[in-house]
């Protein structure tokens, strides 16, 4: 509506509604132009496209980020895969929190927490240069666990995708089981269906690591009877 006919279209609903006296007539003009300047340059409401619109690229976002975070997982997040590498944090994680100087009430070193025998066994004689070289831990984690392979690959073949105490057997859980227990141990649990069982000096049982860590993807680790840490 025109700003001068709503003027007087006010001024009428003024005097007829409110009985206004000759000479109140100017408060009632005064009135009038208020009202008629206010509904003349009230910003005017968003069309239903614009809203609708601005919904559906905020709609459309969410679904690209969800989309891409689907496709590239945070690098923040604890375990990214179920590959080699996520199962040997995860185990890294359980020994020591990963971290590379520890050293346990019972002697056990590094991220993995390994006893001195077996890295001697892995031709490895200075625990304490052992403990501030990162590289050499890691290079000892892979040896000892393909060693571990060689001595269960018969149990592996034989035992993965069956159940012993209600848990799944597979190749990653025994290799971690491997790792708390030590070869021998986790062959004795498997040839007598869960009888034989091992448990450390803090009361962790191979069945306990063959469900924690079981279904990780470990066919990186190539079997050798004999790895040297030194040499990979």
């Amino acid at each position: 509506m025109p700003i001068f006919a709503l003027f007087y279209f006010t001024i009428e609903v003024l005097n007829q509604t409110l009985m206004i006296s000759e000479r109140n007539f100017y408060y009632t003009i005064l009135i009038a132009t208020i009202f008629s300047l206010f509904v003349a340059f009230s910003p005017s409401p968003r069309s239903d496209f614009h809203e609708a619109s601005a919904s559906t690229e905020i709609l459309n976002y969410n679904f690209v980020v969800s989309e891409v975070a689907e496709t590239y997982p945070s690098p923040k997040s604890p375990f990214l895969d179920n590959s080699y590498v996520a199962f040997k944090e995860a185990l890294a994680f359980k020994e020591s929190q990963g971290k590379y100087g520890a050293v346990n009430t019972l002697g056990y070193l590094g991220k993995f927490q390994f006893g001195i025998t077996t890295l001697e066994l892995l031709g490895i004689y200075n625990p304490e240069s052992f403990l501030t070289n990162p590289a050499l831990q890691e290079k000892a984690f892979l040896a000892n666990t393909r060693r571990n392979k060689w001595v269960l690959r018969r149990d592996i073949k034989r035992f993965v995708g069956k159940e012993i105490n209600g848990i799944e057997v597979t190749e990653s859980g025994i290799l971690a089981a491997a790792h708390l227990a030590g070869p021998g141990n986790v062959k004795r649990y498997l040839r007598s269906l869960g009888a034989e069982d091992f448990t450390d000096a803090y009361g962790t049982g191979i069945p306990y690591y063959m469900r924690k860590f079981s279904g990780f993807d470990t066919s990186f680790v190539t079997p050798h009877k004999k790895p040297n840490s030194t040499l990979l």
